[in-house]
């Protein structure tokens, strides 16, 4: 099964249910070689459901002392698929390593989108 690092929204339980139709289960891990920045969402039905505009984005920047907390969770193919379909404009989704080792799949900044 896919696994997929979350560091903002996917991690809260009613964005779980209502994209995912289930409560993910996770352990906490670390996205190596990222930082976290703010990213301002343009769509505007994203904007009405998460109640604000700017939301957190990682920043790929390849130093190995470069880490974001976050929860990594076994999830099917179909609920990945999902994943993307919530993930509005501005967020891609690549395969990144993990401090537990493990890689994972993780939403990031597209180039230019955290400009």
């Amino acid at each position: 099964m896919p696994l997929l690092f979350s560091y903002g929204t996917l991690q809260h339980k009613g964005v779980q249910l209502s994209t995912f139709g289930r409560l993910l289960e996770g352990q906490p891990d670390e996205l190596i070689g990222f930082e976290q920045a703010l990213f301002k969402v343009e769509d505007a039905d994203f904007v009405a459901a998460s109640g604000k505009a700017d939301h957190a984005i990682v920043v790929f920047n390849g130093r190995p002392d470069s880490r974001v907390q976050g929860t990594v969770f076994e999830v099917t193919q179909a609920e990945l698929e999902r994943a993307d379909a919530y993930e509005p404009s501005g967020y891609q989704r690549v395969r990144a390593k993990l401090a537990s080792g493990r890689e994972a799949w993780v939403y990031a900044a597209q180039p230019d989108a955290a400009d």
